[in-house]
């Protein structure tokens, strides 16, 4: 059983969906350490004016030291994020070829208003691989699953339990991960290598690390097949 851990994050790239469409079980890595920089509450589109970045806020009270974790983070709807992101998404992406395909649900999806950060980021992901095409992927919180141990043993504790016998990572994980764990535990360990083919977008020059969105309103049911076509996948670990 193939599966992936990460965390989960705010309309992600497409590499992020191509791991999810590898996995058989796909986990969000909802109860690590929230990082305020990183992508777990923003993401990048493009718009008639440049790169833009659509940032959800969320309440600061222990999220400025980085002392909770992310499945704990509580969305601040003192702020009118919600409508002003489907907004931005709506004006930069009106002209797209496939952007009414898509309208109508997405728009459904920024009208919820659940009060943690992962319960809509989370569900949104998962709708956005529905609408690619994935299918096959189960999904699954490692909250549920109460992992025990640190870094890498924490990974192997939770791949145990839900009974994964290949794990697929992200290529930057190569400088902390003990590989050799991995062996003793009886799983495979594999890396991502991403390699994607350019696709028509609105706004040049042309960017391959902005959000799933612009592929999707851009290449419609072609952009699954965009992502898995790719030289290779993965690389197993050596």
């Amino acid at each position: 059983m193939k599966c992936v851990i990460l965390q989960p994050s705010y309309i992600p790239w497409r590499g992020y969906f191509h791991q999810i469409y590898l996995a058989d079980v796909f986990v969000f890595y909802d109860d690590v350490q929230y990082d305020k920089h990183g992508w777990r509450n923003r993401n990048r589109i493009k718009t008639h004016q440049g790169t833009r970045w659509l940032t959800i806020p969320v309440y600061s009270a222990g999220v400025l030291d980085e002392a909770i974790p992310i499945n704990q983070v509580r969305i601040d709807w003192r702020q009118p994020w919600s409508r002003k992101h489907w907004q931005t998404i709506r004006q930069s992406y009106a002209k797209a070829p496939y952007f009414g395909a898509y309208a109508g649900w997405l728009e459904e999806c920024y009208q919820k208003h659940p009060d943690l950060l992962v319960d809509f980021t989370i569900d949104l992901t998962i709708d956005i691989a529905r609408q690619l095409g994935i299918k096959h992927t189960q999904f699954a919180r490692a909250s549920s699953y109460n992992p025990l141990g640190t870094k890498t043993d924490r990974l192997i504790n939770l791949l145990c339990q839900i009974g994964a016998t290949h794990y697929i990572s992200g290529p930057s994980a190569r400088a902390y991960i003990e590989a050799d764990k991995f062996t003793a535990a009886g799983i495979q360990l594999s890396y991502m290598e991403y390699e994607y083919i350019e696709y028509p977008q609105l706004y040049p020059p042309y960017d391959p690390q902005i959000s799933i969105l612009d592929l999707l309103f851009m290449t419609g049911p072609s952009a699954l097949d965009n992502i898995t076509s790719s030289r290779q996948s993965w690389q197993a670990d050596m």
